[in-house]
């Protein structure tokens, strides 16, 4: 039976990464149809960000007081609510409206489960389960595509989206019984002995945490991830119709090529961390981004910006699991917990802020820095990973 939760949990971070790429795909028809200035994405993406960080802070606590099974539930109970006002909302300020349950059930599904599988999976399932959120986040511009294309308006791609999870929502109220049971097949003995003791002691403060060798230098690369991530995935769709004149239907559907990349790069990546290092994959990572921002850059034809999205989300695959994979061996497993929250909340933030200032970025000066935008949270992100790497180098040595 634990077989089958974890199957569900698959299925939870497929139908988690849906909703996370239709505002992008879905906003050049948005905007005109409300008559908004395109930069409006960046509000109904920062209400979104500002209700997942929220959520993510607090999911600690609600899930002590109602279990990791209940909290999904209702995370994506809410999800799927503000989804269906998503699709029958019929003016900006909808979107605003609906936009705070959307974030919230986010927020508290996302920390929910990435803490239980944390704490019951083996690590490759972390990669594999990334994998699963970008299948769904992937699957999300063709499902907005098919509907603006088949003459039905970007509303219909939502309510589709909005039944999926209505009808996960059901599955993960009558599986409830399954999350309380414990499985020992599930959990290595060294995750079962870490668990135990961290949690017989008393969390870090935030004074405790900031004052960890590394730990800030690493909170800001995720800051810097999420930045370039996010900022890649809301405004691709834009880039193209606007700087590339490529039609809104074609856009929304192709915006999925940086979401490929990444699913298909987490795919491979839970199998290359059996032979390669966490470091050495986020490296390689870096190194493949750059090649995908340097064909964005060349303005001969659309292919050059197809492949360079592509490589994009290729590159961005093993960033972000690898950082969170690591992060025993740099700053001890008793210390593991309390910075992964804050990487996490890091990481929530850089989402919140950073695309919403490209998008006033692109009000003014034009939607074609694009590629300069994400070049510079690249140079960024690498940079402080290297000091990370400086600054935790003891302890990173003594583990490996």
């Amino acid at each position: 039976m634990f077989g089958f939760l974890i199957a569900i949990i698959y299925i939870s971070f497929v139908s988690l990464g849906l909703p996370d790429s239709l505002l992008g795909s879905a906003w050049p028809s948005i905007y005109v149809e409300f008559g908004v200035p395109v930069s409006y994405a960046g509000i109904i993406s920062v209400i979104i960000a500002a209700g997942t960080v929220i959520s993510s802070l607090l999911s600690d606590f609600l899930t002590k007081k109602l279990g990791t099974g209940l909290v999904t539930g209702i995370s994506v109970a809410m999800t799927a609510a503000a989804l269906f006002g998503f699709s029958v909302s019929r003016a900006f300020w909808m979107l605003i409206v609906f936009a705070v349950p959307y974030g919230l059930g986010a927020g508290g599904v996302d920390a929910a489960l990435n803490n239980y599988v944390a704490l019951h999976l083996k690590s490759r399932h972390m990669s594999w389960l990334h994998c699963m959120w970008g299948l769904g986040a992937a699957a999300g511009p063709y499902i907005m595509g098919f509907a603006l294309s088949g003459g039905n308006g970007w509303n219909f791609g939502y309510l589709v989206i909005s039944v999926v999870q209505i009808a996960l929502t059901a599955i993960i109220f009558i599986s409830l019984p399954l999350w309380k049971r414990k499985n020992k097949d599930g959990i290595s003995s060294d995750c079962n002995k870490e668990v135990t003791e961290n949690q017989s002691k008393k969390p870090l403060s935030v004074k405790q945490i900031v004052g960890i060798s590394g730990a800030v230098p690493c909170f800001i690369t995720f800051f810097c991830y999420s930045a370039l991530e996010s900022t890649a995935m809301l405004w691709s769709s834009s880039y193209m119709v606007l700087n590339n004149g490529i039609s809104a239907e074609t856009a929304a559907t192709l915006a999925s090529l940086f979401l490929i990349g990444m699913t298909v790069g987490r795919a491979v990546n839970g199998f290359l961390t059996i032979k390669f290092s966490d470091r050495t994959l986020i490296r390689t990572g870096e190194i493949v981004i750059a090649a995908g921002l340097i064909l964005l850059f060349i303005p001969f034809g659309n292919w050059f910006t197809y492949i360079g999205l592509s490589l994009l989300g290729l590159g961005c695959a093993p960033v972000y699991p690898s950082i969170i994979h690591m992060t025993p061996s740099l700053f001890g497993a008793d210390k593991s917990q309390a910075v992964i929250g804050v990487q996490m909340a890091s990481a929530y933030v850089g989402t919140c802020l950073m695309p919403p200032l490209f998008g006033f970025i692109a009000n003014v000066a034009g939607v074609w820095l694009y590629p300069v935008y994400l070049s510079v949270w690249l140079c960024l992100m690498v940079a402080l990973h290297e000091i990370v790497v400086i600054k935790t180098k003891k302890s990173s040595v003594s583990t490996e």
